[in-house]
C-alpha cells in the first residue's frame, strides 16, 4: 500500500470519528501516525535518492530572504520584476515560472533576497507538481509572502496555509510552550502547569509510545493540542512569519478594499500598476524584525549608509563582532554604544550588551 494511499485512509477516519472526550485518545494516535507518515514523504527513506529540482536551490544572499509563494498565475513574477527590476518570465497563461528566480532589494540599507517561487499546486505537500522542492525553498526563508488574487475566493489562502502546514510549516506561530526532554529509565513524566482542555497523561502516553518513546518528562506549561505536542516531538518544525500580498486590486471597488484592509497580516497591492508598494515594504520590515547597527571608526563621524544588520535575538555585540569577522571577538577590550538601549551616550559596554535598532557602535581593541 502506498504512503499516500495510508495518509487517505488515516484522513478518511479522522473524519469519520466524531471529536469528544471518548474519542480524544483515539484521534491523538491517528495524528500522530499521520505525521509520522507526512515526515515520510517529504524524506523519503533509504539512499540518497534521486537529484534535486535543476535551479531550486538559491545561494542564500544579503541579510534576509522572502519567499513568494501562491497558485501559479496570481502575479508573483510581476512583483518581483516591479520590486527588484529582475526579469521574471511573464507571461499570460499558468506555470510561467518553472525554477526559482532570486532578486535582491536594498530597503532602510538591509539587503533582502526575494525568491520568486514556481507556482504551488493542490496536492504539493504529496509530491504533485514541483511542490516538494517550491516548499523546501520555502522552509529557508525568514518570511513568506503568500500572493492572492483578489478576484478568487480566499479558498486559495486555506489550500496553500495547508499545504504549508503539511510541510511542517507553521505561519505566524510561536512555538509550543511544552517542555520535553527523553530520559533512559523513568517512564513517562507528565505535568501541566495549567488547565488542559485537550490533552491528559493517557493520551500524551499513547501518543509518545506510537513514536517509541517511553522514558521522557513531558511539561505542558501552555494549554496545548495534540496537533503542539507532536510538533515538539517531531522536532523538525520551522516557525515563519507571513504576509499575504492580496494582488489586482486594480479590479475591485473602494468599499470591497475597505473590507480588504480589515484582514489581519494583509496587504492589498497591485503588482502591475505598483500601487501601494510602500505599504509592502513598510509591512515586510515591520514583520522581519531586523536590527540595523551603525559602526562609527574612532575620530570620525558615523557611517549611516552601510550598517551591519542583525537578525532579531541575536543582537549582542558578540554577534555584531561574528557578523563582521569571527576573529574580532578576541580582539575586543570594550565598545562604546550611542542609541536606545544605552542610558548613558556613549558607553562602555561588553560583549554581552543587547544592542537595539539604529545604535552606533565603535569597538575598541585591545
Amino acid at each position: 500500500m502506498s504512503l499516500l494511499a495510508k495518509i487517505g485512509e488515516i484522513e478518511n477516519e479522522m473524519a469519520r470519528t466524531q471529536k469528544n472526550k471518548a474519542t480524544a485518545h483515539h484521534l491523538g494516535l491517528l495524528k500522530a501516525r499521520l505525521a509520522k507518515l507526512r515526515r515520510e514523504l517529504i524524506t523519503p527513506k533509504g539512499g540518497s535518492g534521486g537529484g534535486t529540482g535543476e535551479g531550486f536551490d538559491v545561494a542564500k544572499t544579503g541579510d534576509a530572504r522572502i519567499g513568494f509563494v501562491g497558485f501559479p498565475s496570481v502575479g508573483k513574477s510581476t512583483l518581483l520584476s516591479n520590486l527588484a527590476g529582475v526579469y521574471s518570465e511573464v507571461a499570460a497563461y499558468e506555470f510561467t515560472t518553472l525554477t526559482t528566480v532570486p532578486g535582491v532589494i536594498r530597503y532602510k540599507g538591509a539587503k533582502i533576497q526575494l525568491l520568486d517561487l514556481p507556482g504551488i499546486i493542490e496536492g504539493a505537500k504529496d509530491g504533485k507538481g514541483r511542490g516538494r522542492q517550491v516548499i523546501a525553498v520555502a522552509r529557508t526563508c525568514n518570511l513568506i509572502l503568500i500572493v492572492l488574487d483578489v478576484l478568487k475566493p480566499l479558498g486559495h489562502k486555506k489550500l496553500i496555509e495547508h499545504e504549508l502546514e503539511g510541510f511542517g510549516i507553521r505561519l505566524n506561530k510561536q512555538p509550543p510552550n511544552i517542555g520535553f526532554k527523553k530520559k533512559d529509565k523513568g517512564g513517562i513524566n507528565f505535568t501541566a502547569t495549567c488547565a488542559q482542555s485537550e490533552l491528559d497523561a493517557e493520551t500524551v502516553k499513547s501518543i509518545l509510545s506510537e513514536y517509541k518513546i517511553h522514558n521522557a518528562d513531558i511539561t505542558l506549561r501552555s494549554d496545548a493540542t495534540a496537533d503542539d505536542l507532536i510538533d515538539v516531538v517531531e522536532g523538525n518544525r520551522v516557525y515563519i512569519p507571513c504576509i499575504y500580498v492580496l494582488n489586482k486590486i486594480d479590479q475591485i471597488s473602494i468599499e470591497e478594499l475597505d473590507v480588504i484592509y480589515k484582514i489581519p497580516h494583509c496587504v492589498p497591492i497591485s503588482a502591475h500598476h505598483r500601487w501601494n508598494f510602500d505599504d509592502l515594504l513598510e509591512k515586510i520590515w515591520d514583520y522581519l524584525h531586523l536590527v540595523r547597527i551603525y559602526t562609527k571608526p574612532k575620530g570620525q563621524l558615523p557611517d549611516y549608509t552601510a550598517p551591519v544588520v542583525l537578525p532579531d535575538g541575536k543582537t549582542s555585540v558578540e554577534d555584531f563582532c561574528l557578523k563582521i569577522h569571527k576573529n574580532l571577538i578576541k580582539e575586543l577590550k570594550y565598545a562604546l554604544v550611542w542609541g536606545s538601549s544605552v542610558k548613558h551616550n556613549p558607553q562602555k559596554v561588553g560583549k554581552d550588551h543587547v544592542l537595539e535598532d539604529e545604535d552606533v557602535i565603535q569597538l575598541v581593541k585591545k
